[in-house]
């Protein structure tokens, strides 16, 4: 079983834990973070986005017990825990706080031999690589990667259309806006916020946003010109991407959506299969809140006039995000 720690265990801390047990992709040797484990235990056992766990949960002085698994627990509010006597290999990094360099390397520093960050890194000189399943994973080289990005869970989803485009029409350049579920860097009354736009209640408000996923998208192709921005709506989980390209090949709606349904396929070349899906019919947000799939191509909506194409793309920004990470960290943690 891969030597896994889980560091912050927060809203995907907790997802990513979810799928690894549920998935038998792994059993962490440690949890890390700065709560008290009663609390922790309770979050994790029932879930206002996707219910309850399905095996009792509790927690006592220095573990978590999920069904017949004790969890060592560690309080990281003082100091990041000594990985190397846990025997960690890898560190999933949930805290929201690797972002940099030196906020990633301070895991290597106790002890891990990688760190896989839940989160676009600031800059590319911020990490070693950012690595995606079905994108660009089979090139992860444990000599050289010791901190590894998964970028965001948009950057996951954009890069799951941009690829099937870029392979069988190219790219010239692109717009992209994504409508994402609140999160909490947001407030859910008005108060005054670091970032202005965050200072009106998440509930109630569109609230316009940044989005790092077109720096991590140009990590992985460093030529590509899109660019984009956010816009966080009044929902729980569950997004969507419209992502507006002028290709390099003409096209028409019919070819798009052909080339998206052969992606979704079992067994094609390009391994996106269980990364990507597509929706034929007419559906809400709703229809994906829980889909395990990093990007979920809405047929019916993609467009086309002159030489510009619009796709949407759906994602659970949580679960399918936290399905990628899961399946990552079990990836790193096989070839150390």
């Amino acid at each position: 079983m891969a030597s896994i720690a889980l560091y912050g265990f927060g809203r995907i801390g907790r997802q990513f834990l979810r799928v690894g047990l549920l998935e038998g992709l792994f059993e962490p040797v440690a949890i890390a973070d700065i709560g008290d484990e009663a609390t922790l235990a309770a979050l994790f056992a029932v879930d206002t986005n996707y219910g309850r766990w399905h095996e009792p949960v509790a927690g006592s002085t220095g573990q978590l017990t999920i069904g017949e698994r004790k969890i060592p627990y560690l309080n990281s509010a003082k100091e990041v825990p000594d990985w190397a006597a846990l025997g960690a290999a890898v560190v999933v990094d949930c805290s929201g706080r690797a972002t940099t360099r030196a906020g990633a390397q301070v895991h290597l520093d106790r002890g891990a031999k990688c760190v896989l960050v839940s989160t676009a890194s600031k800059t590319l000189a911020d990490c070693d690589a950012v690595l995606l399943k079905g994108i660009n994973l089979d090139s992860f080289d444990p000599a050289a990667h010791h901190i590894v990005s998964m970028g965001s869970c948009t950057t996951n989803a954009l890069a799951v259309a941009i690829k099937v485009i870029l392979e069988n029409f190219g790219i010239q350049y692109g717009l992209f806006s994504t409508l994402h579920s609140y999160t909490n860097t947001q407030s859910l009354t008005d108060q005054p916020m670091k970032d202005r736009r965050d200072s009106w209640a998440a509930a109630e408000n569109i609230i316009p946003s940044s989005s790092g996923a077109a720096r991590a998208l140009q990590f992985i192709w460093p030529g590509l010109q899109i660019t984009g921005k956010a816009y966080r709506i009044p929902t729980r989980t569950g997004s969507i991407a419209e992502l507006n390209l002028v290709t390099e090949k003409e096209c028409t709606v019919q070819e798009v959506n052909d080339a998206f349904r052969a992606a979704a396929q079992e067994g094609v070349v390009n391994f996106l299969h269980g990364v990507i899906d597509v929706l034929e019919d007419e559906w809400a947000s709703s229809r994906i809140v829980g889909d395990p799939h990093s990007c979920l191509i809405d047929l019916p909506l993609t467009a086309k006039e002159g030489n510009l194409l619009s796709v949407a793309a759906w994602y659970d920004n949580e679960w399918g995000f936290s399905n990628r990470l899961a399946e990552v960290a079990a990836y790193l943690a096989a070839r150390l």
